[in-house]
């Protein structure tokens, strides 16, 4: 094994540059004649634009040009395409309706793109955005999710009837109908997984600049697919070759799916730079940043589930509503239904499923994939149904999970929905996290809590998630030795945090032999790196380690023809081991750098081999993965107040071989906060009548901190997937999709006294002290 090979918590290589302020983040970035970009935002919900008057701030000290939607039309540039259509249930075109850079002739929600002001320098672009005169016609809004379909609702597209984009389904209908018809028992549960704002440490930005002399386009930005972006901005809305856009993503401070996406800022910043012949940057300030980045969840759900006499689950149904906002953003559409619907049936042995969704648009903020990406909200689904089902039921909720779990014999397993599981041990993910939380001991927590007027609670989420793979993601990467005995490994994935050149240089490091501080990896540059699936989905480990081992076999493959010739050898008495090529038996060897350098020449090569060592590869992922695990939140509530305190957590996970130890720990604890965050404090709220966002800045949107969250519990089970050559499974949305439930299932455990059977997210303190005085007031 490798000094810093696969399996050790190697600590992260990129950290002492990023402590030592040596990072480079789009802010740092500073063009040669740069120029600053504002956005004049709409104020309402949704009215018609009577007219834009730019006079003034054309006049403005140090502005440089004022454009508006009508500019963006009579120069031709695309709307922002929606990438992740669905086909609705009966069988119709999905309506996509435009989504221009800026606004035209109506606007859609609270900050809407309306106006576009370049300035010498951010402030006086700024001050002269205030100066655009715009008169408006304010129009009814439609905002909430739960009633934008009703009939007399105001319509946010004319082109949309009822607010509907469309209406899908996936299960078999009749067969969990007539499961329900004969269960003797059945568990309902209504839910709301509320919208909530991404808030990535790093806001977004973008610089655009235009080159006349090779009539090429570069965009810097912070994002997470470089080569999407390219392509969508390239054909989709400047309309020119996607060899004349260069796109670059320097260091990135948190992506979460919301920097994957396309932007019009994006659009602007390119065409405003060529219209002005000077490069033109953009970076959103905080309060910007929550009318204008894409949001996450805004579901209601309805579920069902049959059992039983014996709790043997027979059935499960759910139907969902999903809000889109004011416009379909590259992939929502799919993230509400194919991302995470498949697996409403969770680690569970049902045999029928269905699920509905009705996707609706509404007067607000754009709604797209964050972290997780519509698996958290299944997860969600499932493990309130069994646990409301379970005390329905009068059985432990542990115990009804172990009577219906996938037994570990069964894989390959396929569910209701039709999702293939290749692998997984849920009931001892169950046991352990038990153990890892002592459950045994919680009855004497409990009741030590009770002699100081505390309610105590136990709840548990056992999740599965799926990873993204072949064909439609995959990922290539090209490894190249350097004349100096480094090597660089180009990949399209992109790091917003995880560490990927920590844990790619432990895989490359493992498979050739080369130290790991030698190796070099290089991301985000569609110049450089011909094709990339960007990140998104837990899948850069997955299939950027694919591809990497599929590259070292490459490499020692054509590397023992090389050394064979060279010590005038059989190949077949050539062994590749511990970085070296040798004659099997003998302490003759060259090392794989000696090899490639030697490759460099054609007088040190056989007859038919190419000069150079250097192999590009695919990661030749046929499926995805699915990583699971089992959650254990323990909480007390002060009934006085409402406040609930999170006093233990437990989880674990299944990922398949770890890479990593330290960095997967560091993705776990991340994705429970967020995860924590969104169950107990945050929600973003829109005002019914006005649309205005309620929650439009941290002085009224919580965030969870240090002191919200206990110390985490964490362990593997390390269970090989077969779905790629190390057996990975992803690992950076667990932590997410198995942390809405517990603490929920916890907090209505604690509660359980009162009656109560559910609460709503956020489970804040006001919410929960209303339940209690309600239940008491009952």
């Amino acid at each position: 094994m490798a000094q810093f090979g696969v399996g050790q918590p190697v600590r992260r290589k990129e950290d002492v540059r990023l402590l030592t302020g040596n990072g480079q983040y789009i802010d740092d970035i500073s063009l040669p004649r740069q120029t600053y970009a504002a956005i004049v935002r709409s104020p309402h919900a949704h009215a018609l634009i009577k007219n834009i008057d730019t006079a003034a701030a054309a006049k403005a000290p140090g502005v440089v040009a004022v454009f508006t939607g009508a500019d963006v039309v009579a120069d031709g540039l695309g709307p922002i395409p929606c990438l992740g259509h669905v086909e609705p249930r009966d069988g119709s075109d999905m309506p996509v309706p435009p989504h221009l850079l800026l606004a035209k002739d109506r606007v859609r929600s609270v900050g809407d793109y309306l106006a576009l002001v370049v300035a010498e320098t951010r402030l006086q672009a700024k001050d002269a955005a205030e100066l655009v005169d715009v008169d408006y016609e304010p129009l009814p809004a439609t905002i909430d999710t739960a009633t934008a379909a009703d009939k007399g609702q105001p319509q946010v597209w004319d082109e949309i009837a009822d607010n509907t984009v469309f209406e899908w389904e996936q299960g078999d209908k009749a067969a969990v109908e007539a499961a329900f018809a004969k269960a003797p028992h059945i568990s309902r549960i209504d839910l709301v997984n509320q919208r909530i704002v991404v808030s990535s440490m790093e806001a977004r930005g973008a610089i655009g600049e235009y080159d006349p002399k090779t009539d090429r386009y570069t965009l810097h930005v912070g994002g997470q697919w470089v080569h999407m972006m390219r392509d969508v901005l390239a054909k989709d809305i400047l309309r020119i070759p996607t060899e004349k856009l260069r796109v670059v993503t320097p260091d990135v401070g948190g992506g979460f799916g919301m920097k994957v996406f396309v932007y019009p800022e994006h659009g602007l910043v390119l065409w405003a730079a060529k219209k002005v012949g000077r490069p033109v940057k953009w970076v959103s300030e905080r309060m910007e940043a929550f009318l204008s980045d894409t949001q996450a969840r805004d579901h209601v759900t309805h579920a069902e589930i049959a059992m039983d006499d014996d709790g043997h689950f027979l059935a499960v149904k759910v139907s969902n509503i999903s809000n889109f906002g004011a416009y379909l953003s590259n992939f929502a559409p799919m993230i509400t239904t194919h991302a995470g619907c498949h697996l409403v049936s969770g680690l569970y042995d049902i045999p029928a499923g269905y699920i509905e969704v009705r996707g609706v648009v509404t007067n607000t903020v754009v709604v797209d994939a964050y972290r997780g990406a519509g698996r958290p909200e299944s997860s969600f689904i499932i493990e309130r149904l069994v646990d409301t089902a379970a005390r329905d039921l009068g059985i432990d909720a542990s115990e009804l999970r172990r009577r219906n779990f996938v037994p570990a014999d069964s894989f390959p397993y396929t569910s209701a929905f039709g999702t293939t599981f290749d692998s997984g041990d849920f009931v001892r993910n169950m046991d352990d996290a038990m153990k890892l939380a002592d459950v045994a001991g919680f009855g004497d927590r409990r009741a030590d809590a009770e002699a100081r007027g505390r309610l105590r609670g136990l709840g548990m989420n056992c999740y599965i998630e799926a990873t993204d793979g072949g064909p439609v993601w995959e990922e290539d990467v090209h490894v190249l030795f350097e004349g100096n005995g480094t090597v660089t490994v180009l990949i399209g994935t992109l790091a917003t945090g995880q560490g990927h050149k920590t844990s790619y240089s432990q895989v490359l490091a493992d498979s050739l032999g080369i130290p790991f501080e030698d190796i070099n990896i290089v991301q985000g540059d569609t110049d450089r790196i011909a094709t990339g699936g960007g990140t998104a989905g837990s899948k850069s480990m997955m299939l950027g380690s694919a591809a990497l081992t599929h590259a070292a076999e490459k490499i020692i493959e054509k590397g023992k023809r090389i050394a064979a010739h060279m010590l005038e050898a059989a190949e077949a008495d050539i062994e590749f081991t511990d970085g070296a090529f040798s004659i099997i038996g003998t302490d003759r060897a060259l090392t794989v750098i000696e090899v490639a350098v030697a490759a460099r020449d054609k007088a040190n090569l056989p007859d038919g081999v190419e000069p150079g060592l250097d192999q590009k590869a695919n990661s030749e992922s046929a499926a995805g993965t699915y990583p699971n695990g089992c959650h254990i939140c323990e909480v007390e509530v002060d009934p006085d107040t409402g406040i609930v305190k999170v006093l233990n957590y437990s989880v674990v996970d299944d990922f398949g071989r770890v890479v990593n130890p330290l960095l997967l720990a560091g993705q776990v604890h991340g994705g429970i906060v967020q995860g924590l965050g969104q169950a107990l404090m945050e929600a973003c709220v829109y005002d019914s009548a006005s649309g205005q966002l309620v929650t439009g800045s941290f002085m009224d949107y919580a965030m969870p901190r240090a002191f919200d969250v206990p110390p985490f519990k964490l362990d593997v089970n390390e269970v090989l997937c077969t779905t790629n050559p190390l057996g990975i499974k992803g690992a950076g949305e667990g932590g997410t999709v198995g942390a809405l439930g517990a603490p929920i299932n916890a907090l209505v455990d604690a509660l359980r006294g009162y009656g109560v059977r559910h609460i709503e997210m956020p489970a804040t303190s006001e919410r929960v002290w209303r339940a209690i005085q309600e239940a008491r007031t009952a």
